[in-house]
Order: C-alpha cells, then structure tokens, then sequence
C-alpha cells in the first residue's frame, strides 16, 4: 500500500524534499495538502465528536494521530516554510498551501 504524509513526515522529512524541489513563493511555489485539521474550537459538538472519530481511526488504523493548526505550523516552520494558509472546505477536509 502507498505511503501517505502522516507516515513519512517526521521520519522522511516529505516536506524538507518538497522545499528543495520547488520554486520560491515569489516564483509560484507552494506545496498543497487536502488534510484534516483538528479544530480547537468545541462549539459544534457533531463536527468535534466527529473529528476525535477520525482521530482515534487514524490512530488504530495508522498509528498516527490528525494535527492541530499549530501541529500543522510546527511541521511546515520545522520543514522550512515560511508561510502557510489554511482553508476549510468539505466537512473535516481542509486545503493547505504552504510556502517555502
């Protein structure tokens, strides 16, 4: 089976990669994910019940767990981008464009 971003980011550095073969911000590059993003937010108790599913599935299935905005920040600055834009779009999933 393919590997995804959760199994090779930390131990593989994908992102440090990614950087290396993409032009700069200025130039177009960007590096874009379709991910989920936990939200911190507990207002709407479906949508966060829903997300600690996903969560504890990927953690079973995968062994990973889904990040945090600030999860996210953190690998992309420790990867060495400089910026990163976060938007929602279909239920859980989110579009990140990160910048080097």
């Amino acid at each position: 089976h393919g590997k995804s971003l959760y199994e090779y980011a930390e131990k593989e550095s994908t992102l440090k990669k990614c950087i290396k073969a993409i032009p700069s911000k200025g130039n177009g590059g960007k590096v874009i994910l379709i991910e989920i993003v936990m939200d911190q937010n507990k207002d709407d108790d479906k949508s966060y019940e829903t997300q600690l599913f996903d969560d504890m599935l990927m953690m079973v299935v995968l062994g990973v767990k889904e990040r945090s905005e600030q999860e996210w920040a953190k690998l992309f600055v420790d990867a060495g981008f400089s910026d990163y834009n976060i938007i929602s779009i279909l239920g859980l999933r989110s579009v990140i464009e990160v910048y080097p």
